[in-house]
């Protein structure tokens, strides 16, 4: 009876076995199909661009140039991926050379692909764009008398650089307008000057600190101005119209501020995820921290506002900001051509992403000015009330206003005037926030 029923085990596993077997092997085979399916399915697609060609070329009314279709359809393939992947012809990898190195002539603004337009990200610090007053978020409806609603990023970049002095119109549609606003540029020599720092009028205790785009000295300036200024009591970094750059400059930036943790991650289907994180031998400052970001904020800047939102480091003031955080890899085909493709997306420490979504202020603040209060008011009347001094003061206000126009033009990479304040809601907010963090953290260092 025993070994009957030995025998019913074994005849019992031999078969699970066996069924196993044979479920393992239609699975593989299953797969198998299936990746000879989709093998099968790229050659018929590769036969079929070759047969279009084929047509074209033979058919086609016109004689055409079989590189130019192919390049043409090579670019067509990538944008349709997302915004910022594109083919590098010679001419647009000699045009990324160009702005890689950190002086060429053009306008001075960064722009980007939104809702499948053209769209300034920002403006680059005193630069031509920046000077006749093209802001973040216009969007650009012609370059010269050419229609950019259809145009592709990197043709447009292409136009919109040439030799210094040469002028160019560029059409702006903007939000608030109700018709296209029209600017004539003239192109510059572009330096990209990345930090500045400044003092604030009657506000002694604070370092204000500008980052207009990430190069490979943010970390270095930003480090020199803390050490340079030990008595201050808190930080404003304007990171507004900011359209990124350099990652290790992002991260070198924040760890800065931050002393440990993820500050942020890269992720890609052929890479496996890798995260970049602080550390205290890097950590210069626990000041009082506020961050200024707007919709010209991008790439870089997001990756500093958010790890340093997430690591409840700082306070963030202003408006939502782009919402790009996809990584481009740029691989050669050719002696003269490339490939930029987007590879990775970047996360924040909360797992967040940036891409398509943007960093949302803590404390949101549209920019425009603030109206003074009734002390300006009664001044005013009461200058009208001295009709008989009129003619003089106005001879020693428009003096006056000269000397002050001319030192403020003078001083304003290094002073920021109330004047200039009282014209900023959103800078204002940041100091009358950052005023209220230097008390508590007073009253935290009593206790």
């Amino acid at each position: 009876m025993v070994r009957k029923h030995k025998k019913i085990v074994l005849v019992g596993f031999i078969a699970s076995i066996t069924l196993a077997s044979i479920a393992f092997t239609a699975k593989l085979d299953a797969k198998s199909t299936a990746q000879e399916k989709q093998e099968l399915s790229k050659l018929e697609s590769y036969v079929k661009f070759t047969r279009v060609m084929n047509f074209i070329e033979a058919e086609y009314v016109d004689e055409v140039n079989t590189t130019d279709l192919i390049d043409k359809a090579l670019n067509g393939m990538l944008q349709n991926l997302d915004p910022h992947s594109s083919f590098l012809d010679k001419n647009a990898l000699e045009q990324m050379n160009i702005q890689t190195k950190g002086e060429f002539g053009g306008l001075g603004i960064s722009i980007g692909k939104k809702n499948g337009v053209l769209t300034v990200i920002s403006p680059l610090d005193n630069t031509p764009a920046y000077h006749v007053g093209i802001k973040a978020g216009d969007v650009i409806v012609k370059i010269g008398d050419k229609n950019a609603l259809e145009m592709e990023l990197d043709e447009a970049v292409s136009i919109m650089r040439g030799k210094p002095k040469t002028s160019i119109e560029l059409t702006i549609a903007r939000e608030g307008e109700s018709k296209p606003l029209v600017f004539k540029i003239v192109r510059d020599i572009i330096k990209l000057d990345s930090v500045y720092v400044k003092k604030i009028d009657s506000h002694e205790d604070v370092l204000y600190i500008r980052v207009a785009t990430f190069d490979s000295k943010v970390v270095k300036d930003v480090t020199k101005a803390i050490k340079e200024n030990p008595t201050k009591k808190g930080i404003i970094l304007d990171l507004r119209n900011n359209s990124g750059g350099l990652l290790d400059q992002a991260v070198g930036l924040v760890d800065i501020f931050v002393d440990e943790g993820v500050i942020v991650s890269q992720k890609g289907k052929a890479q496996p995820k890798e995260e970049y994180r602080a550390s205290k031998l890097n950590t210069l400052t626990k000041l009082p921290l506020v961050v200024l970001i707007n919709g010209g904020s991008a790439s870089a800047s997001e990756i500093v506002s958010g790890a340093l939102q997430d690591h409840k480091r700082a306070v963030l003031v202003g408006e939502l900001t782009f919402g790009k955080g996809s990584v481009q890899q740029i691989r050669p085909i050719s002696q003269t051509e490339a490939v930029k493709l987007t590879t990775a997306k970047y996360f924040l420490p909360s797992d967040r992403t940036i891409q398509a979504v943007g960093v949302t202020p803590d404390v949101e603040v549209a920019f425009g000015e603030i109206l003074k209060g009734d002390k300006d008011s009664f001044e005013i009347k009461e200058k009208d009330l001295k009709k008989h001094l009129e003619s003089e003061l106005l001879k020693v206000e428009t003096k006056k206003s000269d000397k002050e126009n001319n030192a403020s033009q003078e001083n304003n990479t290094t002073f920021i005037s109330k004047e200039i304040v009282y014209q900023d809601a959103q800078l204002k907010s940041a100091i009358d926030i950052l005023k209220a963090l230097i008390t508590l953290n007073k009253e935290e260092l009593k206790q």
